[in-house]
């Protein structure tokens, strides 16, 4: 089992060198010498070259500089989403765990009402009345993320409540208040550390899908999912320009998916038996 965790660790730790460099080259996408949303019919759908990497797409825009700028959309979304859903499903779950046994009912029964809704259709249904963007998108897509956050959440906290030094600090005289913060929260981070690799995972994927059917980032504004569409119509003429938005959100995602795994397995005290 050492042998498998250091494996893993290892690919835990290439992941992260892989998001690390994705995540370098879109900060530094305004040094790209090409505005991504400037046309030029006369570069169109030109090969890759030294001076288009990527090559151009059916407007003349350098593919490359789409990629980089539509690499900033995907993970700004899937970061900022990542932050509101772990924290609000971070909190919903620990006060619904450490509540009596008619509140908890209640909380997560409304959890099981929200996860039995058809998310996607309602996300996209907001972002057609909101006025779609990176904003609108955030919120959306946070409000469908967080319930899984607050199950997981919610089952560690009433496991460790009734743990030797859990009862002990109550012993003591320890307050809810200390007990959760003190003891709970620290113990459920491994957890949340991992769902939120999950959870960046997940709205990368939801941007991209809606940004793809165009209910997303709007035009002419680069994102990978807006990149795919409209590389469908050149799909056998010049398929090579849905690979490079493609292969980034494959890439991305897998590596975040990784991560989280590799994660869970180094963090749980029983995968290492």
């Amino acid at each position: 089992m050492r042998g498998l965790s250091l494996k893993r660790s290892g690919a835990a730790l290439a992941s992260a060198i892989v998001l690390l460099v994705i995540a370098a080259a879109v900060l530094l996408a305004p040094l790209s010498p090409y505005d991504p949303n400037e046309v030029d019919l006369l570069s169109k759908l030109e090969d890759p070259s030294a001076a288009h990497w990527f090559g151009t797409d059916n407007f003349g825009r350098d593919c490359f500089t789409r990629v980089l700028y539509g690499g900033r959309v995907s993970l700004s979304v899937g970061l900022l989403s990542m932050l509101v859903s772990i924290s609000f499903g971070t909190l919903y779950g620990i006060v619904s765990g450490s509540s009596g046994r008619v509140a908890d009912g209640l909380m997560m029964r409304a959890v099981d009402v929200l996860m039995a809704v058809p998310s996607f259709l309602i996300i996209i249904t907001l972002n057609i009345y909101l006025d779609a963007g990176m904003a609108t998108m955030v919120m959306t897509i946070s409000l469908f993320s967080w319930m899984g956050v607050a199950r997981i959440v919610r089952a560690e906290v009433l496991s460790l409540r009734e743990r030797d030094f859990i009862l002990a600090s109550r012993g003591l005289g320890a307050g809810k208040g200390w007990i959760v913060f003190r003891h709970m929260v620290k113990n459920v981070s491994s957890s949340v550390l991992v769902a939120s690799t999950n959870s960046i995972a997940g709205a990368i994927l939801t941007e991209s899908s809606l940004s793809y059917l165009g209910f997303g980032i709007k035009v002419p504004n680069a994102s990978w999912g807006g990149m795919l569409e409209n590389a469908q119509t050149f799909i056998l003429t010049k398929p090579i320009l849905a690979f490079y938005p493609g292969c980034c959100i494959l890439l991305t995602v897998l590596c975040f998916n990784v991560l989280g795994n590799s994660l869970r397995t180094l963090l749980d005290p029983r995968s290492r038996r």
